[in-house]
Order: structure tokens, then C-alpha cells, then sequence
């Protein structure tokens, strides 16, 4: 995964100026990624690199972008609102399924609390990549207590704990990783991705007893 961009790097990378339409950026990615893209250009490891960011700054924009309108201009993007990009994510399913996620309203945070957000997040991400799993669920914990309205939190702190329960099926800590399978269920009951990861991580489970 690439380093985390910030707003104004992704319009940057798009070619595009700060507070482009959602139809802009729409555009832009699609004639960038044609000219990029590793099928275009077999063996170009520089290129592929490209599209690789060209891609996660398209999803970004995309998560914060209203869709319908032209989005305000911004003179201090650091002081903008935004919400990083998920972590790689996952879905569950054991004898329910989850319901259509509700669309949920991301809380005002203070400059303070969006950068204690984002710092955590890419803390996160690193100890993830890691396998640092407990190290990962205190960071998140703590990250929770601190934003417990906030849902994004509470994903990353789900799958937080559905990587910790995958690697303890590996290390044949199977109770434990019944636990922490269950804790991420819980933790985010609608994510439709987490309910199909876990789903697997359970079959794997009765399989091995």
C-alpha cells in the first residue's frame, strides 16, 4: 500500500485543482488509469506504481466527495474534514446474516482529534502489516474510547480483531481466536465484508476441529 495522501496529493495526482466535481474526477481517473494501467504496460514497474496511486487517490476523493455537487474549494486542506481511506477490509456470516448497513453520520471532529485519527490510522495500518495483532488492538482500543462515535473506528477496530482471530487459527489457539472472531461481529454488526471473512474464518475453524 502506498503512503497515506492527503486531500490536496490526490488532486495532485489526478491532475485536477482542489474542489473538483465528482464528475472531474470520475473523468480524470479513467484517462489516467487507460494510460497507466499494467496491461498497457507489461513489465513497467514505475508505471504500475502509477496506478496504483492513481487508484487510491481516486478512492479516497471518492469518500469524501459529494457525488451530486461540485465540492467547495479548500485553502488549508489540513483543516478540511476527511475520512482516511479503510484499512483492507472484510465480511461474516454464522447462522444470521447482517442486516443493510444504516447509513451513518461521521462526527465533527476538532483539528485535534482528525489528526489523532489519522496518526493512529497509519500506526494501525503498520502494525497490521506487521502482525503485530496486539499491539494493533491496543492502539485501536484506546483510538475507540477516545472517538466512540466514530463508525470508522469502530470498523478498523473489528477488523482488528478478525486479523488477531485469523492468526490465532494458524497458531491453533482456536478458543481464543473463537473470542476475537466474535468480538469483531459485535464490534461491527453491519459491515457486510467483515461478515463474509469471518464466515470463513469460522468454517476453517470447524474444520480443524
Amino acid at each position: 500500500m502506498i503512503p497515506l495522501m492527503n486531500l490536496a496529493d490526490c488532486y495532485r495526482v489526478l491532475g485536477l485543482r482542489s474542489g473538483a466535481s465528482f464528475a472531474e474526477i470520475k473523468a480524470s481517473y479513467r484517462r489516467l488509469a487507460r494510460q497507466y494501467h499494467p496491461d498497457a504496460n507489461p513489465g513497467d514497474r514505475q508505471t504500475q506504481d502509477k496506478f496504483i496511486e492513481l487508484t487510491e487517490a481516486y478512492k479516497f476523493l471518492l469518500s469524501v466527495v459529494d457525488k451530486s455537487e461540485t465540492v467547495e474549494k479548500v485553502s488549508n486542506p489540513e483543516q478540511t474534514a476527511v475520512s482516511p481511506p479503510q484499512p483492507s477490509v472484510t465480511k461474516v456470516t454464522r447462522k444470521e446474516t447482517p442486516k443493510d448497513t444504516p447509513i451513518q453520520k461521521l462526527p465533527d471532529l476538532s483539528i485535534t482529534e482528525q489528526q489523532l485519527k489519522w496518526s493512529s490510522y497509519q500506526q494501525l495500518q503498520q502494525l497490521l502489516k506487521n502482525r503485530r495483532f496486539p499491539r494493533a488492538i491496543a492502539l485501536i482500543e484506546g483510538l475507540a474510547q477516545r472517538l466512540p462515535e466514530d463508525p470508522e473506528v469502530r470498523q478498523w477496530q473489528a477488523i482488528a480483531y478478525q486479523r488477531w482471530g485469523r492468526q490465532l487459527i494458524a497458531e491453533k489457539q482456536l478458543e481464543k481466536a473463537r473470542i476475537y472472531l466474535k468480538k469483531a461481529l459485535k464490534t461491527d454488526p453491519h459491515n457486510r465484508s467483515l461478515w463474509a471473512e469471518v464466515e470463513r474464518d469460522f468454517r476453517r475453524l470447524e474444520q480443524i476441529f
